[in-house]
């Protein structure tokens, strides 16, 4: 018996032409861990996917996504099916606080490119998750 995928909300956050990712937590367990991602998590039971990632972006760094936020794509694979909403971020970084992951940080279009970012948390560079390089790129040629 085949498994539904998984169902997740992410938001593409941006200023000055920079990302915000999240440096997930290093646990072996997790999908990608220890890799820059962006901002979301599951949908849960009876929740849209628009729902989820305001909700999942004011867990995770405490910020209220504002009303122009847009859907920009699914991104569906094996496993997961990826709900992808684009928004800018109007605060400065330092207003935000850090609730899941281990780093964030604005990546610049050279480090989505390149696929790794320096933490100065790790100490070091780290690799962007594929598909959310993939859907960053994807974003940056229709956008940037």
């Amino acid at each position: 018996m085949n498994k539904s995928p998984v169902q997740v909300a992410i938001a593409i956050l941006y200023q000055e032409n920079k990302f915000l990712m999240q440096l997930r937590d290093n646990i072996p367990t997790i999908l990608y861990p220890g890799y820059w991602g962006l901002f979301g998590g599951h949908i849960e039971a009876g929740e849209t996917p628009d729902v989820t990632v305001q909700r999942e972006v004011l867990e995770e760094i405490a910020y209220k996504l504002p009303p122009t936020f847009a859907e920009f794509g699914t991104y569906p694979d094996e496993g997961v099916i990826r709900h992808v909403f684009h928004a800018p971020l109007e605060v400065e970084i330092e207003q935000l606080v850090l609730n899941e992951g281990w780093d964030m940080g604005l990546l610049r279009p050279e480090d989505i490119h390149k696929g790794r970012c320096y933490s100065p948390i790790a100490v070091q560079e780290r690799p962007l998750g594929p598909v959310h390089q993939r859907i960053l790129l994807d974003f940056m040629k229709k956008h940037f």
